[in-house]
């Protein structure tokens, strides 16, 4: 039925486009098989003024013009419904194309590659090359989780989605009910921002614990989706790329650089060990054991806890 409505939706934005004068509703449901189908009058009134007020959602402006013999008429002119010329300036072309470059998956590289397409019809110079691999660095998103695909289209079409989740400090994996909100990747990770229905809040998932196949689910949103920036702000505080607080830790001398460029201060201890100062936020206790035995952290005393939990986690397998 989608199709069919789709179909009969565009044979009418193409009837209005194509003509030169009004057209009566008469010549309209002759026109199109679909209103010939219609059982009675009725029936295709509502059919129509329903395709009318669709078309006219989506941007067509259409116009209803009555003739001297008092016989209402539909057209949308054509110079109504043209977009205006695309202009780029170098630097907004260089900008999208290279923003092609970075989908190197299968399923969007075709899209990318007809985008680019267009760019170049648009004004992209012809000698810029973004997938030329010339220079020394080359902007790569690995995409390898296989949960990526279809949370993108539910966060694009709005639709729940249910998966069983495996949180860093469990051993097996939950199923979380989830409205999805937006995808971003920090730190070559990808991260799904988005409403928990079980807990009530909005919570993000490392789309690399997701387990199984992701599910879709009918039903419309229960909860308020936020704007971009919010979503944004959310996935980098869940990620550890927000720090409100500061932590103390000890770490064991000639290791832990990672740690060491982001520390606000640093003393030695001697023995093999240095004191450091870092940025605490959301997630540091995961990133703190990757480094096991080279760290000691000495506050504060929820992070030591959350720490200590880890590692009891990953010793119990």
């Amino acid at each position: 039925m989608a199709i069919a409505k789709a179909e009969r939706l565009m044979n009418l934005a193409l009837c209005l486009l194509g003509t030169r004068r009004p057209l009566s509703k008469r010549e309209l449901r002759e026109s199109i098989e679909a209103y010939l189908e219609a059982g009675s009058d009725d029936s295709f009134n509502r059919m129509f003024e329903r395709d009318k007020d669709d078309l006219r959602e989506l941007g067509l402006v259409i116009e209803t013009v009555e003739n001297l013999d008092g016989e209402v008429g539909y057209l949308a002119r054509r110079d109504s419904n043209r977009l205006p010329p695309v202009t780029l300036d170098a630097e907004e072309a260089a900008a999208l194309g290279l923003a092609a470059k970075v989908w190197q998956q299968a399923r969007l590289a075709g899209a990318a590659s007809g985008a680019l397409q267009k760019l170049r019809a648009a004004g992209l110079p012809e000698d810029f090359d973004p997938y030329e691999a010339h220079g020394a660095l080359e902007p790569h998103i690995p995409v390898h989780e296989a949960a990526f695909e279809p949370l993108m289209l539910a966060c694009r079409d709005r639709r729940p989605v249910v998966f069983d989740y495996r949180k860093a400090t469990a051993a097996r994996p939950e199923t979380r009910q989830v409205e999805p909100w937006a995808l971003e990747c920090w730190r070559g990770h990808w991260y799904l921002a988005g409403w928990d229905r079980d807990r009530g809040a909005e919570r993000v998932f490392r789309l690399s614990r997701i387990t199984g196949r992701v599910r879709s689910r009918a039903g419309r949103y229960t909860a308020e989706v936020p704007d971009v920036v919010t979503v944004r702000e959310t996935v980098a505080s869940w990620a550890g790329e927000i720090a409100d607080r500061s932590a103390l830790i000890r770490l064991r001398t000639g290791s832990g650089y990672p740690l060491r460029a982001k520390a606000v201060s640093v003393r030695e201890l001697g023995d093999g060990w240095d004191e450091l100062e870092i940025p605490y936020g959301h997630g540091l206790d995961a990133w703190l054991v990757e480094f096991g035995p080279d760290v000691v952290v000495l506050e504060p005393a929820e992070l030591r806890a959350d720490v200590v939990d880890r590692l009891r986690a990953v010793a119990k397998g």
